[in-house]
């Protein structure tokens, strides 16, 4: 082997000429994440052994993380359900960083949701500082600029040892990187439940702005174009992190499985947009890709196989921050905080100006050629010679082998029957202190909610709303949603219940659902249990897009989240993103006006099972409610009509924790009371008091509708054969919840019990 020099030290290299010389050397396969016939099937692939640089590209694209090889197969499903209907505003797909949508008047907007739970558990700051990092890179490949993300997180039981350390180092990390970078945090989800004790869920979703013309794909086209890597310098952080981390359920005796946790910069990020932006407006990169899981090896293998099939780079010239990193380190290494970029030669000058202004470092690597082939060189030596496509795109593909638990049967034929409560109002107190119920206010302060000036609704609001366009008011909204609980028990229903909720969240905050993003949270897919929940979770979601009629554009699949053989609950966390033609006409959660009638807006069953409530019992069991897609898309468009002509003044989706908790969070949303009735609610749908008020069934919304407007709602429920009913009135004299005949709850004290749990446990 020849021995090179860079930045002063010696490498013993392993060229392509070393490995056709020496084809029975031994390489460490096995350590780097792959199987054995994977291996092979490299070798097979190249006609000879891998080289050393080769087998880190190799391994850490065809790591689960990357590659998507056990849920390819399932995923298929989101594209051959999609009806020509569905994409009528969709411009960019599945396939590329993030899915585009079209919102009106040359506006487009980009988003999408990842993982970065492994990382989260090992490092939690910097775990879930870089997962935010990483999602807002994406954006920025796109060709937007970010203006919000969201951060659905899921942890331990609140009271576990290890909770804290999770939660404070994970809720920092959030502030930290998203704060710094200047970007509103308009959402989210926090639940506690002891499934997730040895893998905590930190996914990241960010969403950008764009004009039509501003998007931008990565791929490395035209024969003679440069390539260009800018942005931090490459170091050792992060070596096989993401991409190896997460392709593998932790286990203490493989301490190889716990590499080191990328480390991010916020600020050499915020100069990063800018600098990015600068480089669309002046049309100066051809083609664009973010470094995240893989990094150089992810650049360089997609950029090339989505383009013209060729690219020659010299390692070399990648700017290091640590003088010592292998070739292999370097392809493998995650540092953040870094675009490659395709330029033409006629813009090079364009560019370096660009650079130089924003003092940003780059590195000019090498070109886009003609020859199908993946070339990198050190010092002139071929270290890889490979076929892109068969790095980013044709790694393995898994069809697992998957059945029914055995277990579920029993699981769902044990329905809830806890004994209802003999005290309703103690109850209500006990739900809304509860970990999963209680304001989430010790979190979200950490997070700034309104920087930019365009944030129009945020947590704890039913979605967060961010305006796009200020003359005209045009805007998003956007829900995460998902119930690991309901998709433990159906995960077919869950993946559709996660769906309709966010869904329903949209609308309730008064815009036009439109897209989808997910982020599908599993375990183990070489369990055939598992791989049951996922082929199921996949197979609801894409029917229920389908029957909504709104696209999946882009999202996540991550796997491996369990410990030893302790699976995580089927987590599916879905996002949905709508469109306002003028934020001016969003409806927050709550009421506030004196008088106004307080309206239930659908049918109330018996549906406790998977609930809060039962949770709070220690019981899970029996079938998820019932989701009924034609009636949330009536109750979506009533919502979504009476948003826009003024009809209600507060909404509030019923989901998690029935219409008590709904009551209790539309009082304090803005500390005031109402008087609540429930004998005719009960009367109609045939129920009492305690399921009235604990029932999790679907398709509701509560509703403060103006006395002027009482006659318009009617009229527009009637028409659409869509029941609704008025439960109650607006009483800001009293700063109480009164649900007549049952209990008085001072509002004073029910903020006491709803804000003080995480206060207490995390200081």
């Amino acid at each position: 082997m020849a021995e090179l020099t860079h930045t002063s030290r010696k490498f013993n290299i392993d060229s392509v000429a070393d490995a056709e010389a020496t084809p029975n050397q031994n390489l460490p396969w096995a350590e780097l994440g792959l199987k054995e016939n994977e291996y092979k099937r490299v070798e097979e692939i190249l006609g000879r052994r891998p080289t050393g640089a080769e087998l880190a590209m190799y391994s850490v694209m065809w790591s689960e993380h990357c590659s998507y090889k056990s849920s390819k197969v399932h995923l298929r499903q989101f594209g051959e359900k999609v009806t020509e209907a569905m994409k009528e505003h969709l411009l960019v797909g599945i396939g590329e960083n993030a899915g585009v949508v079209d919102i009106g008047d040359g506006w487009a907007v980009t988003f999408k949701v990842e993982s970065h739970n492994h990382p989260s558990f090992v490092e939690p700051y910097q775990g879930a500082a870089t997962g935010v990092g990483g999602i807002v890179r994406d954006i920025i490949s796109m060709g937007a600029r970010p203006v919000a993300i969201m951060d659905p997180l899921r942890f331990g039981a609140i009271d576990h040892p290890d909770t804290a350390r999770l939660v404070h180092g994970i809720v920092s990390g959030i502030g930290g990187y998203g704060n710094s970078l200047g970007l509103p945090n308009i959402g989210g989800e926090v639940v506690f439940d002891a499934v997730y004790q040895g893998n905590p869920l930190v996914n990241a979703l960010a969403v950008g702005v764009l004009r039509h013309e501003d998007i931008r794909l990565a791929n490395a086209s035209g024969v003679g174009n440069r390539v260009v890597l800018f942005g931090a310098r490459t170091g050792g952080d992060g070596i096989g992190g993401a991409s190896v981390l997460a392709s593998e359920s932790f286990d203490d005796t493989k301490p190889s499985k716990r590499p080191a946790v990328q480390v991010g910069d916020p600020f050499a990020e915020k100069v990063l947009i800018e600098c990015c932006l600068e480089l669309f407006k002046a049309s100066v990169v051809e083609g664009i890709q973010d470094l995240g899981a893989a990094g150089i090896s992810c650049a360089t293998s997609e950029l090339a196989s989505n383009g013209d099939g060729g690219m020659h780079v010299e390692l070399t010239r990648v700017l290091l921050r640590d003088p010592s990193l292998t070739p292999g380190e370097i392809l493998m290494s995650e540092s953040q905080e870094r675009m490659m970029a395709v330029v033409t030669p006629e813009n090079a000058g364009a560019f370096e100006a660009v650079m130089a202004k924003w003092a940003v470092e780059y590195s000019w690597l090498g070109e886009v050629t003609d020859t199908g082939r993946l070339i990198i060189e050190w010092d002139g030596e071929k270290i890889v010679d490979v076929d892109p496509r068969t790095v980013a795109h044709d790694g393995p593909v898994y069809e697992r082998p998957y059945h029914r638990p055995a277990w579920l049967d029993a699981v769902q034929s044990d329905s809830f029957a806890g004994q209802q409560p003999e005290d309703l109002r103690a109850a209500v107190l006990e739900l809304m202190a509860s970990p999963n119920m209680c304001s989430k206010d010790w979190v979200t302060n950490q997070f700034d909610r309104y920087v930019q000036g365009n944030t129009a609704l945020a947590m704890p609001d039913d979605a967060g709303v961010v305006r796009v366009d200020e003359e005209t008011g045009l805007g998003v909204a956007i829900s995460t949603d998902a119930n690991g609980r309901y998709s433990y028990l159906n995960p077919y229903e869950g993946a559709r219940l996660a769906l309709a909720e966010a869904y329903r969240n949209v609308a309730t905050s008064g815009a036009r659902p439109l897209a989808v993003t997910d982020c599908l949270n599993f375990g183990s897919p070489e369990d055939p249990e598992v791989m049951w929940q996922f082929a199921e979770t996949v197979r609801g979601l894409a029917d229920a897009c389908q029957e909504l009629g709104i696209p999946v554009t882009g999202g996540n699949v991550s796997l491996y989240n369990q410990t030893g053989g302790v699976a995580i609950h089927p987590t599916p966390v879905v996002g949905v993103l709508g469109v306002f033609d003028d934020v001016a006409r969003r409806t927050p959660s709550g009421w506030r006006e004196d008088g106004q009638a307080i309206y239930l807006v659908g049918t109330t069953r018996d549906e406790l099972d998977g609930s809060e409530w039962a949770n709070l019992r220690g019981h899970l069991g029996g079938q998820p409610p019932t989701v009924d897609l034609t009636a949330e898309r009536t109750l979506a468009a009533i919502l979504v009509n009476c948003s826009r002509d003024g009809m209600v003044d507060g909404a509030h989706d019923l989901s998690e924790g029935g219409l008590a908790a709904v009551l209790c969070e539309m009082a304090l949303r803005f500390n005031v009371g109402a008087r609540i009735g429930l004998d005719e609610l009960c009367e109609r749908d045939g129920i009492d008091a305690f399921t009235a008020l604990f029932s999790e069934s679907q398709s509701r919304a509560v509703v403060s509708v103006p006395r002027s407007e009482e006659v318009r709602f009617n009229d527009m429920c009637t028409a659409r054969n869509f029941p609704a009913m008025r439960i109650g009135v607006v009483d800001a004299e009293n700063q109480a919840l009164d649900v007549q005949g049952f209990f008085n709850l001072p509002l004073e004290q029910l903020r006491e019990a709803h804000e003080g749990t995480l206060q207490q446990h995390f200081g």
